[in-house]
């Protein structure tokens, strides 16, 4: 029980605010009504909204307009059921930066309950892999190209 209170087996304190502060990935936690209420430095380093932006506001601040009816019929029923099937699941969508622009991000989620078990909140632990993405697509491209010149020299024969 004391590891889960932030201690472990050498009774050295885990400061959790630290933890968040300095994670590279990108740490959001919204309540059950959808609105953010942690916004770690890597959320503002990837998206570019900062703290003061963010916090209290929904999260269609970073949703992409085609996606939201999806996304909160999802968080909803994830609300009120308290079961998601994107526990352990690597999740990869489309989300918006400050700048309008469209980032390819990924991401895990963890639901958040009070003592009773009642479903109080999320939390997701997001990382840009826009630069990523954007070089596979070049790849696919590349190796699309390749295959229609293989194909077209196979033909000519």
């Amino acid at each position: 029980m004391s590891e889960e209170l932030g201690e472990n087996k050498n009774n050295t304190a885990i400061d959790f605010e630290q933890l968040v502060r300095g994670a590279a990935d990108a740490i959001v936690v919204c309540d059950a009504r959808g609105d953010i209420v942690l916004w770690n430095g890597a959320c503002e380093r990837i998206f570019g909204f900062t703290s003061a932006d963010a916090m209290g506001k929904s999260l269609d601040l970073i949703i992409p307009e085609r996606q939201r009816q999806r996304h909160w019929d999802g968080y909803v029923k994830t609300m009120e059921t308290g079961i998601t099937r994107y526990g352990a699941t690597l999740l990869k969508v489309p989300a918006l930066h400050k700048d309008g622009r469209t980032l390819s991000i990924a991401f895990t989620v963890s639901l958040l309950t009070s003592d009773d078990g009642k479903v109080t909140g999320i939390v997701a632990v997001v990382r840009d892999e826009t630069e990523r993405f954007q070089e596979d697509r070049k790849l696919r491209a590349r190796v699309a190209e390749a295959e229609k010149i293989i194909n077209s020299t196979g033909d000519a024969r």
